[in-house]
């Protein structure tokens, strides 16, 4: 389960509650870390118990209901297979996303004696002061000493994945400048993809289509099949191309946010607007039924940024900083990670052997 004692580097462990939007923030994180101008700086760490795969945490009633730091005894809120391999020797790291991630995260800040650096991702609804670091999106409005927001969500696609992306689907370049990306949502606690939500971007994007346009839509694990089918049948019939599923081929997603000129995004997911944004693209708001305060806010701070407008049916073009959130977050944790293991004097070039956790 754990690397030996003293290897190279510093070990972490990951967790999410398995919600796919907080297990791809925690992945982004780890692998900004990862990153071999960051690894080089924080090698030194000898680190113990790091877990290859993240860690799924699925606690049940009546722990979940209760906020994270009123839990009694956390673990035993976990399925027994989740509970094993609980215990000492404590990473150097821990990262983990999700108000029910939070109780752990508490735990094993207590129970490493604060060996172990503590990051959690988005708001736990408690104390920021329960963690080493807390990483909240500004429009969740919480603040501290030891909090930091960000402009929607950390997103982070390595080097080597880029490349290897480049490389495979070399033939969706496009020198015409005519593509856009458009990554469908779905049904959430406060949107809904209703038919007239669809109907309406359906004949925008039939429109930009005919203007010579190339349409890349793609759609998410919340899309409604009866829209999947819809916009399926669209793409077909506009000579623009549709990725749902393995059905579809190799997923397309990263190669398209690659090589497109544009990106239509829903309004429901921040992840999704922010790896839109990542790439610097010019990313086109679209609308859903339904609202939220946090949304609002979260659409708009993106608008500030410089990255996002709203979509009205035609696609602009400008740009802007690509938004690299992770890796300012990274850079964070690496400062905290040498004001606790001061880099000694450089002696060797063991120091540039890369982690395990990158991939």
């Amino acid at each position: 389960m754990g690397s030996p004692a003293g290897t190279l580097g510093p070990s972490i462990w990951s967790a999410s509650d398995g919600r796919a939007g907080n297990a791809s923030q925690v992945r982004a994180l780890v692998q900004a870390l990862g990153e071999p101008g960051r690894w080089m700086r924080i090698a030194h760490i000898a680190g113990e118990a790091h877990r290859p795969a993240p860690m799924l945490l699925s606690p049940r009633a009546p722990w979940t209901w209760l906020p994270a730091d009123r839990w009694p005894m956390p673990l035993q809120s976990l399925p027994a297979s989740q509970r094993a391999g609980w215990g000492p020797p404590w990473p150097t790291i821990w990262i983990a996303a999700g108000r029910r991630s939070a109780a752990f995260t508490k735990l094993i800040r207590e129970q490493s004696q604060g060996h172990t650096f503590t990051v959690q991702i988005l708001d736990p609804y408690i104390d920021p002061s329960n963690f080493d670091l807390l990483v909240v999106p500004e429009h969740d409005g919480v603040s501290g000493a030891n909090v930091v927001t960000t402009v929607g969500s950390p997103a982070y696609f390595g080097p080597d994945t880029l490349e290897e992306t480049g490389q495979a689907f070399a033939p969706l370049a496009d020198d015409t400048n005519r593509s856009v990306v458009v990554i469908l949502g779905g049904n959430s606690k406060v949107h809904t993809f209703t038919p007239a939500a669809a109907a309406r971007l359906e004949a925008q994007l039939r429109k930009l289509a005919a203007e010579g346009w190339r349409l890349r839509i793609t759609a998410s694990r919340r899309t409604p099949i009866e829209i999947i089918t819809q916009f399926r049948k669209m793409a077909g019939e506009t000579g623009g191309y549709f990725w749902a599923g393995a059905q579809d081929g190799a997923n397309p997603y990263l190669a398209w946010l690659m090589f497109s000129t544009a990106a239509i995004v829903t309004e429901d997911s921040s992840n999704m607007l922010s790896e839109a944004a990542w790439h610097g693209l010019p990313v086109h708001i679209a609308p859903l039924e339904g609202k939220a305060a946090k949304f609002d806010k979260l659409h708009e701070s993106l608008i500030a940024r410089g990255a996002a407008r709203r979509f009205t049916g035609t696609l602009d073009q400008w740009t802007y900083e690509p938004l690299r959130e992770a890796d300012r977050v990274a850079d964070l944790i690496v400062a905290e990670l040498l004001k606790r293991h001061p880099a000694p004097a450089f002696k060797s070039s063991a120091a540039a052997t890369l982690p395990d956790w990158m991939s």
